[in-house]
């Protein structure tokens, strides 16, 4: 009872931040559209750069531009609905080195949600637009034998990636209760980590693509679900019902990441000045 406690309020504290933060955004709506628009634009090099690619080779790895474009727009999708919401979370290190999360601490409303939903920025909708559209260019360019759980797969695979990057932006959190202002090494897997997934699983070394799912499961994020839906085969030769496997491995890497957050918070010492 005391943890389902715990948990709504911090869902009631998320909210009440964020929509602080939408109102204090939409008080500027032409200054909104435009950041919208440029976060658009920016992500959606990404996939131009792609394009350049396959303007000079007909396949990448073994796999068609349509094929990479699912993936991408997979990744993108997944990636985007986890940095709209606790994106925040990479300025821990900035608040711990300066000493503004004493200031979090006092206040009756868990850490976590506090700076999950600081600065919650709904310009970050551009990135989510950008990869639906290239999901929808990839869906009218694939061929697909549609059936029920190819169906039932593609929505489970956004919210089950959206939550694994959640899970990453937390346990990189709370390294930098350790590590201070390591804000790039957390990107590195954050943001790395939707970048290597954005192309196919093939083109890497067979003990990357091993890293990437035994070690820090990104692979479920897209590569695995994306491999059922296409009817093609994982590098390392797992079976095909593994793809549904990532709803499992998204509540495993939650608990995960709320484990190392408890421990680094409970590790705080403040900065010493």
């Amino acid at each position: 009872m005391a943890d389902t406690s715990r948990v709504l309020t911090g869902l009631r504290t998320y909210r009440l931040i964020a929509a602080m933060w939408i109102r204090s955004t939409m008080a500027y709506r032409a200054s909104f559209a435009m950041t919208t628009v440029g976060n658009f634009v920016a992500t959606i090099l990404d996939f131009v750069a792609i394009l350049l690619m396959f303007s000079r080779v007909d396949a990448l790895g073994g796999w068609s531009l349509p094929q990479v474009a699912f993936l991408y727009g997979l990744a993108s999708m997944a990636f985007g609905v986890a940095d709209l919401a606790i994106g925040s979370m990479e300025r821990l290190g900035r608040r711990v080195r300066d000493g503004t999360l004493d200031m979090l601490l006092v206040r009756p409303a868990p850490v976590l949600a506090q700076i999950a939903a600081d600065r919650f920025a709904l310009k970050r909708l551009g990135r989510i637009a950008q990869g639906t559209l290239v999901l929808g260019y990839a869906l009218t360019r694939l061929d697909i034998d549609w059936t029920p759980l190819r169906l039932l797969l593609m929505p489970v695979t956004v919210a089950s990636g959206g939550a694994i990057f959640c899970a990453v932006f937390v346990a990189g959190a709370a390294f930098q209760f350790v590590a201070q202002d390591a804000a790039e090494v957390q990107n590195a897997f954050t943001y790395g980590g939707t970048t290597l997934l954005q192309y196919p699983p093939t083109v890497f070394a067979r003990e990357l693509v091993r890293g990437v799912t035994y070690v820090l499961p990104l692979a479920f994020v897209n590569w695995l679900p994306a491999t059922y839906v296409l009817g093609l085969p994982y590098p390392l030769g797992l079976p095909h019902w593994t793809a549904f496997l990532s709803p499992l491995v998204a509540v495993g890497c939650c608990a995960l990441a709320g484990l190392a957050w408890r421990t680094g918070l409970r590790s705080y010492r403040s900065t010493g000045s």
